[in-house]
């Protein structure tokens, strides 16, 4: 069996869960991309949307009842390779304020565009919450 995760207050996702908690503890977070819960965008800025994916991430693993540091795998697609290579350390300093210096396996691919068409980026996430 499995469980549906969603963070308290977040609409319902129209044909796709945020995420999946399975029984032995592993959570796959469905893509997410930098807009609030109430799918407004933050800003049309790649790193502000980073941030937001990634804050969005670890509220649906808190929300299962984990850590950030129980993410273990992160798959990232982008549109523009150029521009994140370039805003390295800006990503950087994005990412540690989510995450600190958590680093579980990670992959990037480059896109030639995503389903909302003002997202920049979007990120999936596997986390592993140990049982309590």
């Amino acid at each position: 069996m499995h469980r549906i995760v969603r963070p308290d207050g977040w609409p319902q996702g129209k044909g796709y869960a945020d995420g999946i908690l399975t029984e032995d503890g592993h959570l796959f977070v469905g893509g997410q991309v930098g807009w609030t819960p109430e799918h407004v965008f933050v800003s049309n800025d790649f790193v502000a949307q980073m941030e937001q994916a990634l804050k969005n991430i670890v509220a649906i693993v808190e929300a299962a009842g984990g850590k950030a540091e129980h993410i273990v795998r992160l798959t990232w697609y982008v549109i523009d390779k150029r521009e994140y290579v370039a805003r390295q350390r800006e990503v950087g300093e994005a990412y540690r304020r989510v995450l600190g210096r958590h680093f579980p396996a990670m992959a990037m691919v480059v896109v030639a565009g995503l389903v909302e068409d003002a997202a920049l980026v979007e990120i999936e996430a596997t986390a592993v919450i140990p049982k309590t």
